[in-house]
């Protein structure tokens, strides 16, 4: 039996890559991944490609339908880089 690593403190999952721009829903899988990985108490900073536009339409709702009320989301802006920034705090 393997044991989930869970990362306490806050930290950047960074998903510009080619792969994330290409794959839905690997990004998808992987902000699942980051978010239940995080420790409670912190957050995770999820930077998304600037393709697939801002998180708050497509990634917000699936996260919150998913972890519900055991976390909160906040836009926090554009990258120089293009991507997005979107902070996921764990409860």
């Amino acid at each position: 039996m393997s044991t989930k690593k869970i990362i306490e403190k806050d930290w950047s999952c960074g998903m510009e890559t080619e792969d994330y721009e290409k794959d839905m829903e690997l990004l998808i899988t992987d902000a699942f991944k980051a978010v239940e990985e995080t420790g409670e108490g912190y957050f995770v900073n999820l930077v998304t490609p600037a393709i697939h536009g801002s998180p708050e339409q497509y990634l917000v709702p699936v996260l919150i339908n998913r972890f519900g009320s055991t976390i909160t989301t906040k836009f926090v802006d554009q990258c120089g880089c293009g991507g997005y920034v979107l902070k996921v705090t764990k409860k």
